[in-house]
């Protein structure tokens, strides 16, 4: 059991018609605050991304924002944070958030939300990380996707034990035991240097 301490949370920039969903959000920012988990997230005060990130400062938790230099406006970079860290690209911004934690967390969110969920599975496919990925299934949000997931895998276009690497719950504090109670897939024979 590896114990959390920095996750990086990736979540939409817009707030959501869904009440539930919003509030959720500010939620999460303040139970991983209240179990000094610190907090990285995209730096925007913008829809979810910005009330995860408020939930755990309002609850005195260490938030640290990574945002390109083209998003940095004063109309977007949420202010107070413990740490604001300019990227150049969005790639790096996306790299940047994966050095700095040691896990990842993926709340209700639009393209960017999956580019980067994605991302972050295909690394860990290929064994070039071995942090626990959760998904929280806030309000159902994600029911279609793990339906089109399983269907991957009953095509046998997706391994299922690449399908187990999205460890998914509903219930955040369910989430985290399962992240902490991960063991990572041993890297790819053909991914060995020493196997080549």
């Amino acid at each position: 059991m590896s114990k959390l301490t920095a996750i990086a949370v990736f979540c939409g920039s817009s707030p959501s018609n869904d009440d539930i969903i919003f509030r959720a959000a500010y939620g999460v920012g303040k139970s991983l605050a209240t179990h000094n988990i610190d907090v990285v997230f995209g730096g925007s005060k913008l829809g979810l991304m910005g009330q995860v990130a408020q939930g755990a400062l309002d609850t005195g938790g260490k938030v640290i924002g990574v945002i390109p230099e083209f998003l940095r406006t004063k109309e977007v970079v949420l202010s107070h944070l413990t740490e604001l860290v300019i990227t150049e690209s969005m790639q790096e911004r996306k790299l940047k958030m994966h050095e700095l934690s040691n896990g990842i967390i993926t709340l209700p969110g639009g393209f960017g939300t999956f580019e980067e969920l994605f991302e972050m599975l295909t690394w860990a496919q290929l064994g070039l990380h071995k942090k626990p990925i959760g998904l929280l299934n806030t309000n159902g949000y994600y029911n279609d996707l793990i339906v089109m997931l399983k269907t991957m895998v009953k095509k046998e276009l997706l391994s299922k034990e690449n399908f187990e690497l999205l460890l998914v719950d509903s219930d955040l504090n369910q989430l985290i035991k399962k992240m902490e109670n991960f063991k990572p897939l041993p890297v790819p024979k053909w991914m060995n240097k020493d196997q080549a």
